[in-house]
């Protein structure tokens, strides 16, 4: 069940007005317990048997913040955040990555002229395993380090974890500034309801419009088997970028707006990340959630900036190399995280020496280039569109243009227009978020942009794809 979907609208009619009657009449248990079984259910419909990893996840790290927080002992308090660690860590390597390193090893035992054959197992990926997880250990973490006070109200802690607007794609959410929100009653506010529509409609307009068609001309460009020319890699790139920044923008804004109608305020986690200044500008405004969740329990623990140069330059390209890791079980990933790693160095280095007419554009061509790995089935394919990339000779547009006329020039050509309005309203906004930026308008262009968006929506959206976000896999 997905937000796109007319069964997630008739789950969210049904459990909106069930919890704002429970939340008036009910004791914030009761909400709560609501919110959890709303949430399983959910989560259930993807697939049931994976509601006891969430069981699991929430379990330890809140009886790991209890006992944290009923002693003083350096040695037991140390081997009770590295239990929940491992724990945590050891149930997202498993199902995330178990086959990739025993593939990867079986690779590298060949090169030696080693041949064992480890076996790998039919392990699926659990949606959103690696945004609770990261999520729930963040309150450990901050438990520990004393950042925060542990809780003691279970169900507050499993509404945390297991809220359904963020639970398989985020926002991550810090335990310190979402979890103290379950545990006060709310009050309806028209106000914010608006203000969550708003985003809604945003979110939708920026999947179902931009995502959902520039997903199906991407998928035709980067098709494996198809000699793809070097200008439809440049093209793809285009397009994927369009893609993934809607899809997952489009998502988070959904989520709060979904949030901000039950009365909760989630982070924002995108911030016009393709008009940055510089590769550390860009991290500052794309998945602004996971970005800081890196920074401070990763980068920092690692020594951040205080340690000289050189270590501050390892200490970036292990975080973004484990960025890349944590994106998905593949080279490719690892390649994009490690290339953006390079290049946040690179810029640290030379961003004020170069004029910002410069260097802004060019920042914004390097990482839409970037998104090549990312998009790459495997590190072949990887290969094989670099190549095109390179292969001066083979930049014939008889391709793209045979992609085109199967999707259908009249439709392209106004999804281009429409992407032109979008990217210029996305540039008027700068770092202000969808709902902050309208609200400042007057009531003619606000319904001037709602109309758009709807009309947009109902005309181009794409209804032929099974609704589905680019970040479930991760």
């Amino acid at each position: 069940m997905v937000f796109n979907s007319v069964y997630f609208l008739i789950f969210f009619l049904i459990f909106f007005f069930a919890y704002w009657a429970i939340n008036n009449k009910f004791s914030i248990a009761i909400r709560n317990l609501f919110i959890i079984i709303s949430s399983c259910f959910f989560y259930g419909l993807w697939d049931w048997r994976f509601l006891s990893l969430i069981i699991i996840s929430s379990a330890t790290d809140y009886f790991t913040g209890y006992l944290l927080s009923r002693t003083t002992q350096k040695l037991y308090r140390k081997g009770l955040l590295i239990s929940s660690i491992v724990i945590n860590i050891g149930i997202l390597g498993f199902f995330k990555y178990f086959n990739f390193f025993i593939d990867s090893l079986n690779e590298l035992l060949l090169i030696f002229s080693m041949k064992i054959n480890i076996t790998t197992l039919k392990v699926i990926l659990p949606v959103g395993i690696s945004f609770y997880t990261f999520q729930t250990l963040s309150y450990t973490i901050d438990v520990y380090k004393k950042r925060m006070e542990a809780t003691t109200d279970f169900f507050s802690f499993f509404a945390f974890v297991s809220f359904f607007p963020q639970l398989v794609a985020g926002p991550i959410e810090r335990a310190s500034h979402l979890l103290k929100q379950f545990q006060i009653r709310k009050k309806f506010s028209y106000d914010l309801s608006v203000s969550g529509l708003r985003l809604i409609l945003w979110g939708l307009f920026k999947k179902i419009v931009i995502a959902d068609n520039f997903g199906v001309l991407t998928d035709r460009i980067f098709e494996q088997e198809a000699v793809i020319p070097g200008i439809s890699v440049i093209v793809g790139a285009i397009f994927f970028a369009l893609q993934i920044y809607a899809d997952f923008s489009g998502y988070s804004d959904i989520a709060i707006g979904i949030s901000k109608m039950l009365g909760f305020d989630l982070m924002v986690n995108f911030s016009t990340p393709y008009f940055a200044k510089s590769f550390g500008d860009f991290w500052r405004r794309w998945h602004i959630s996971l970005s800081i969740w890196f920074r401070d329990y990763v980068y920092i623990p690692l020594g951040g900036n205080r340690t000289g140069n050189l270590r501050t330059h390892f200490n970036i390209f292990i975080t973004f190399f484990l960025s890349g890791l944590w994106h998905g079980a593949n080279v490719t990933f690892i390649i994009w995280g490690g290339l953006h790693g390079l290049a946040l160095i690179i810029d640290k280095q030379i961003n004020n020496k170069i004029s910002s007419y410069i260097y802004t554009p060019f920042v914004l061509i390097i990482v839409v280039l970037l998104w090549i790995p990312f998009r790459a089935e495997n590190i072949s394919h990887l290969i094989n569109l670099g190549e095109a990339l390179i292969n001066l000779k083979n930049y014939s547009f008889g391709h793209l243009s045979h992609i085109i006329i199967e999707f259908s020039r009249i439709r392209f050509y106004f999804l281009c227009l429409v992407v032109i309005i979008f990217l210029l309203l996305e540039y008027n906004m700068s770092l202000n978020d969808f709902n902050t930026w309208i609200y400042k308008k007057s009531r003619p262009a606000r319904i001037l942009i709602y109309y758009f968006l709807i009309f947009a929506i109902i005309l181009i959206g794409n209804y032929s794809v099974k609704p589905s976000f680019i970040y479930f896999q991760f």
